[in-house]
């Protein structure tokens, strides 16, 4: 029997990366969680019903991002409940935060890859989730003095 895992990342660069990862998700049985935009609603033709969304959000307007955040969480439980993943796999941003707690609560695994794009510098996510990760993996050996338990796996492109 297949072991269920979950790949959620915020749209984007952080889809983009953990799109990188597409040739596993046969291995496994496998669904996807990203936010809802123009840019990637044409994956619901090739993932059907294996592809969630959450809502979009941007910190650009913050009096209604708290609501859109906190919708986004409910959203995330239900969902949670709906998959039940043993593993969690996620390149970040602050659409995963929520769903990593939750599976770690619930004895998900948790594997964090901590994006290409930081070189030098903890992003946020990385911070969040770095404690509660039971693999968190860097792109650039360098990030391995800022996170000591990380593993380095090279380049994800």
């Amino acid at each position: 029997m297949k072991k269920k895992v979950l790949f959620i990342a915020s749209t984007g660069g952080h889809l983009n990366e953990l799109m990188q990862l597409s040739p596993l998700f046969e291995k496994y049985n496998y669904y996807i969680i990203t936010e809802k935009d123009k840019v990637n609603e044409n994956l619901k033709e090739k993932y059907g019903k294996r592809l969630y969304f959450l809502p979009y959000g941007t910190r650009a307007k913050l009096f209604f991002y708290v609501f859109q955040y906190f919708y986004l969480c409910l959203k995330t439980i239900y969902l949670y409940f709906k998959i039940r993943p043993q593993i969690i796999i996620t390149t970040g941003t602050h659409t995963a935060g929520p769903m990593c707690y939750l599976g770690k609560i619930f004895r998900s695994k948790i594997i964090y890859i901590e994006t290409f794009a930081s070189t030098h510098k903890k992003t946020a996510t990385g911070r969040l989730i770095y404690p509660i990760a039971d693999l968190f993996i860097v792109q650039w050996e360098e990030m391995l003095e800022l996170y000591p338990k990380a593993v380095y796996g090279g380049s994800i492109y």
